[in-house]
C-alpha cells in the first residue's frame, strides 16, 4: 500500500516538472520561451546543488570519521607495542 501510495506521488512530481518543460516550447515569442528556459535552468541547478551539498557533507563527515577512528587504532598499537617491549 505504501509503495503504491509513494510510486503514484513520485509519478505525480516526475509528470509536473514534465509538463513545466513542455509548457516553455510551446511559447510563440522567442525571447519569452528563452527566459522560460533560463528559469527552468536555474531550478534545475538550483535542486542539483541542494542534492549535491548533503552528499558531500556526509562524504566529508565518513572522512572525518575514518580518520578519528584510524587515530583510535594508531593509539591504541603504540600503547600494546610499549607494553610489550619497554626495553627498546
Amino acid at each position: 500500500m505504501k509503495l503504491l501510495v509513494s510510486a503514484s506521488l513520485g509519478l505525480i512530481i516526475a509528470a509536473t516538472q514534465a509538463a513545466a518543460i513542455e509548457t516553455c516550447r510551446f511559447i510563440e515569442p522567442k525571447a519569452e520561451r528563452e527566459a522560460c528556459y533560463h528559469r527552468q535552468e536555474q531550478e534545475l541547478a538550483a535542486k542539483r546543488k541542494s542534492r549535491s551539498e548533503p552528499a558531500a557533507r556526509s562524504s566529508e563527515s565518513k572522512t572525518f570519521e575514518s580518520l578519528e577512528q584510524m587515530r583510535r587504532d594508531d593509539a591504541e598499537v603504540y600503547r600494546s607495542i610499549r607494553g610489550i617491549c619497554s626495553g627498546c
